[in-house]
């Protein structure tokens, strides 16, 4: 197959397979003819016209109709319009040499899917001349042959067909000889020289005449060669065949030495002049020749070479007899060997598509769809070439048959994602005895179309989330599956617009093509449990199909929150309360709350004694009752102190811690059965005696130092600190504190915690210009002096010396200068 004539092919059934979606049963036929030698571009006829008059439909732009087949690509062409046209000069000798009829075979079809059958018949010119084969003929003739003897001459070809052929022969004319014409049995033409008078070699011995070979043009074209008769002696005898012409049949494919038949031709002479040798005749084909052959000495005639019927259905065999006395007259007769057929051929499937092991069909293809043509053919005659076609299998297709083609056509639902592929087996069977079959094989490929949505493997999605997670991290994987194939079935993924508390989602989850998922904030399970929102998953078919699915959003609790103290109340972490001196053992002294924002076992609280006088309280791990272990009794220190823990249980545990200071206040002779007190109202009666005695003790100590400045004497102080400033000096005396010493500016802060007020002493000296200031704190007392006086430093109502040391009672000596005035 030529290059053009594959891509012609190619492209019509590229169009076939994308443009036909069905077939009716309407198919018709235009005929054409042409004569051979037309120039190329030559109009053969208006396909689109023509058919149209028989009632199909045209599209209204071109191409009108496509070619689905054309026998002969190379010769004839159809245009987008319709219009059919040679491709090239046409010599119909060498396209269809001797055979009655040459036709040229297209399909096309039309946009309203109908099928015409176009036949284009080539139509013989006399354009060859009779030729021989040879340019001299040469013949022996006994003097004693009498009038009526015949010798076969070699007869002329003709290229052309039919009536173009060689037609008759005749010789120059003459008194001895004349011609006698002939037919074959595969019609052509041969002559025979007869023997019109008796012959006398010692008159003549030789002859020369000229023989022509005329066709049936008009006007005819002749064709000659030259005869040379040679008048030989005479035999008395010559050999006689029993019959002139003999008819036997061989069946094809027939072994070699295969008898055919066994020809006598008698000679009544004695020796050599009556023993006979058998020939053929010098014209006789090599073709023949190959075919059979015949043995001299018996006549016999066997097959020699292969025998085809569908090469060759008859042979002529031009046979002689001559006996080996001088100058023999041969004997001639013909044996005509008809080949009979036999069943040797399969029938041969061609299909007529853009791919012959595989044809495409789209899976929304719908009943009467064709996905191929097929044409089948078997070169045996008769019944052996009769063919019956039929798919095998139990397949969505069917096999409908035309008169010169078969068409495969979708006769059921198609779906890819059931089947993606059929093997379909073609079968054709001749009528044969016994018959044959042949099979073709096709791959039915089922193409894609966008006809299933996504599908999600699950249409709920649930995913636990350790709160505080970090922005950006992977959340989960959603996932949808989609049958259909390339872009129908490649998935993207989108959250769903929506809003969560007022805000979008977006800003709380995002989502990447392949369906991954992540936060795009930390989550914070004491503002937010769960959330939801819809993923959509979209194909990239055209148009695109989706679904959704719903993803749930669990924050789980981590034990971000310290516990915090509600109860008692605290200040910088420290909280006073205040007992009876008397408090038995169980006396509530205060209970301890903390909240924890927490969930579970993040918020359960446990209350525990860390540090301070463990040893006289306990406290119930649950409620966080702190009670007394112990009766105090009147020897009892003032004030205890004891750490409170609350802890939670999470993983790391998360606690706070209150630091409590119990003071033991007069008996109030309170009982735990009176029923609850107010520890508030109690820590605020004891706060305000406690200050009314120091105001009345600093009052007294300062008329006391006003009246007495003695030396200052030394005085147990577990704690004592001296600021000296330019202009005042600020002494804070303590015996409660047991940390290191800190320096608290009694204008600017309240007393450390832990220090009784009634033990203390403050003593502010200030010059003359500040005098008149305003005392800053209830236990302030500022003393006026007339003029620059130092003051004196008094400390309990005793002055200081000038220079003194301090005795160490539990803080330490403290050496310390007094400035002179």
């Amino acid at each position: 197959m030529h290059a053009r004539e594959m891509e012609l092919l190619n492209s019509v059934f590229g169009i076939l397979l994308l443009l036909w979606v069905g077939i009716t049963d309407a198919v018709i036929n235009l005929k054409y003819g042409i004569n051979e030698e037309m120039k190329p571009g030559s109009v053969i006829g208006n396909v689109t016209k023509d058919a149209q008059k028989q009632g199909f439909q045209i599209a209204l732009q071109p191409p009108f109709l496509r070619v689905i087949s054309n026998s002969e690509p190379r010769w004839v062409e159809l245009s987008p319009a319709g219009i059919l046209t040679t491709q090239m000069k046409i010599d119909r000798d060498v396209v269809c040499r001797q055979n009655p009829k040459c036709v040229i075979s297209l399909e096309v079809m039309s946009n309203s899917m109908e099928i015409c059958v176009i036949k284009v018949e080539i139509e013989d010119l006399n354009d060859n001349a009779p030729r021989f084969p040879t340019s001299h003929i040469d013949i022996e003739i006994s003097e004693n042959a009498s009038p009526g003897t015949r010798f076969p001459l070699e007869g002329a070809s003709d290229p052309d067909s039919g009536v173009f052929g060689v037609q008759s022969y005749s010789i120059t004319p003459n008194e001895l000889f004349g011609l006698e014409i002939k037919t074959r049995g595969d019609g052509s033409k041969i002559a025979e020289l007869v023997v019109l008078k008796s012959l006398d070699r010692e008159t003549q011995s030789h002859y020369s005449y000229e023989i022509s070979a005329e066709d049936g043009g008009d006007p005819p074209k002749i064709g000659a060669v030259q005869l040379n008769v040679k008048v030989i002696d005479s035999n008395d005898n010559n050999p006689v065949f029993d019959e002139s012409v003999y008819t036997v049949n061989v069946m094809e494919n027939s072994p070699g030495n295969t008898l055919v038949i066994d020809l006598n031709a008698t000679d009544p002479d004695e020796g050599t002049n009556g023993e006979v040798v058998y020939s053929f005749n010098s014209y006789v084909t090599e073709k023949t020749r190959e075919a059979f052959k015949i043995d001299s000495r018996t006549g016999v005639i066997t097959v020699n070479g292969e025998l085809d019927y569908e090469n060759s259905q008859i042979y002529e065999l031009d046979v002689q007899a001559k006996d080996l006395g001088p100058n023999s007259i041969p004997a001639h007769c013909k044996v005509t060997v008809n080949v009979m057929d036999t069943n040797d051929n399969p029938p041969i499937i061609s299909l007529l598509s853009l791919n012959t092991e595989m044809v495409e069909v789209s899976e929304n293809a719908q009943r009467g769809y064709v996905i191929a043509l097929v044409r089948v053919s078997d070169k045996d005659a008769g019944a052996n070439g009769k063919v019956q076609c039929r798919l095998q299998g139990n397949v969505p297709f069917r096999l409908q048959e035309y008169e010169s083609f078969s068409t495969i056509l979708v006769d059921g639902r198609l779906d890819r994602e059931q089947r993606d592929t059929y093997n379909l087996t073609i079968q054709a069977e001749d009528s044969g005895a016994p018959p044959l079959r042949a099979t073709k094989s096709l791959v039915v490929k089922v193409t894609d179309e966008n006809d299933n949505p996504p599908h999600f493997l699950k249409p709920h999605y649930q995913e636990m989330v350790m709160e505080n997670n970090l922005p950006g991290s992977c959340l989960l994987a959603v996932s949808a599956e989609d049958p259909d194939m390339g872009m129908n079935g490649t998935v993207s993924y989108s959250i769903v617009p929506g809003e969560i508390k007022r805000m979008d989602i977006n800003t709380y989850v995002s989502i990447n093509p392949s369906g991954r998922i992540f936060s795009m904030r930390s989550f914070d399970h004491e503002y937010m449990r769960t959330f939801d929102f819809k993923v959509l998953a979209r194909d990239n078919g055209n148009p695109s199909l989706s679904s959704n699915a719903t993803v749930r959003i669990v924050v789980l609790d981590v034990n971000d929150n310290t516990p915090i103290v509600t109860n008692p109340p605290l200040v910088n972490g420290t909280a006073e309360v205040s007992i009876p001196r008397n408090a038995g053992v169980g006396f509530m002294v205060t209970q301890m709350k903390a909240d924890d924002y927490d969930e579970g076992e993040n918020g359960r609280l446990t209350y525990t004694i860390s540090e301070g006088d463990r040893a006289f309280f306990e406290i119930d791990q649950v409620n966080g009752e702190v009670r007394s272990t112990r009766m105090f009794g009147e020897h009892a220190k003032s004030t205890y102190e004891i750490t409170v823990v609350a802890r939670d249980h999470g993983k790391p545990s998360l606690s706070a811690s209150a630091y409590i200071v119990v003071y033991l206040s007069p008996d109030l002779k309170t009982q735990e059965s009176i029923g609850p007190v107010n520890l508030s109202l109690i820590f605020i009666i004891a706060l305000g005696s406690i200050a009314a005695i120091l105001f009345v003790t600093m009052i007294f100590v300062a008329v006391k130092c006003k009246r007495d400045n003695k030396e200052i004497r030394t005085y147990n102080c577990s704690f004592f600190y001296l600021r000296r400033e330019t202009d005042k000096m600020n002494v804070v005396s303590c015996s409660s504190l047991t940390s290191s010493l800190n320096y608290f500016d009694y204008h600017q802060q309240s007393l450390p915690l832990g220090c009784r007020r009634s033990e203390s002493t403050f003593l502010n000296v200030e010059n003359q210009n500040s005098r008149n200031a305003a005392p800053n704190h209830g236990y302030q007392h500022t003393f006026t002096g007339q003029g620059h006086q130092q003051p004196d430093l008094i400390i309990n109502g005793m002055p200081l010396p000038e220079s003194f040391d301090w005795p160490d009672k539990g803080c330490g000596l403290i050496n310390m200068q007094v400035p002179s005035r």
